[in-house]
This record gives structure tokens, C-alpha cells and sequence, in this order.
């Protein structure tokens, strides 16, 4: 699953001509693109979708929504280590035989 993810901009910079923006989406910092929002500032929060910034979002609507993917494990689906998470899948449980 794709989701788009409210985050806190922690960092603006230009890189080869693109304004590119460190984003923090509760606990994980990821690279994000802003050439949708070129006026997007620092402490500002965006929805971000596949590395790039597309609507500006408030403080409380940011948060409450971060706190709700997390509760709902989407956060370590979206931004978990996918070598971590096949291994986790490939484990057979507890009791569980393996043929």
C-alpha cells in the first residue's frame, strides 16, 4: 500500500535546481521534493505522496493522523525496512510446521 503521509519539514534545500525538503513523518526522516509547493517553509507540514509534497496540512490535522496510522501499523508498513518485514512474513510461528 502507497499512502499519503502528513509530515514536518525539518529542512529546505536546493539540489541540481530542485527545491528538496528533509521531512519528519513521526520519527522517520525522509527526502521529499517540493516542486509542487516551492513556497513551503520550514516547521510547515505537508502531505507527501511517493517523495513528493502535495497539500499543505495544519498542525492538528498532521498530527492527529500520524497518530492514527500509527495506531493502525500503517507507519512501519509505509516506511518499515521491506528486507525486515519478508523475513518477519517468512517466519513460521510459534508451533507452526514448516513442510
Amino acid at each position: 500500500m502507497c499512502l499519503a503521509v502528513p509530515g514536518k519539514v525539518l529542512e529546505v534545500v536546493e539540489r541540481d535546481g530542485t527545491r528538496m525538503a528533509t521531512v519528519d513523518f513521526g520519527g522517520v526522516v525522509k527526502e521529499v521534493c517540493l516542486e509542487y509547493l516551492p513556497d513551503l517553509q520550514v516547521g510547515e507540514y505537508a502531505i507527501v505522496h511517493v517523495g513528493f509534497a502535495l497539500q499543505r496540512l495544519d498542525e492538528e490535522s498532521a498530527r492527529r493522523t500520524l497518530e492514527l496510522f500509527e495506531n493502525l501499523g500503517m507507519l512501519q508498513e509505509e516506511f518499515g525496512d521491506a528486507w525486515e518485514q519478508a523475513a518477519q512474513a517468512a517466519r513460521p510461528e510459534a508451533g507452526e510446521v514448516r513442510r
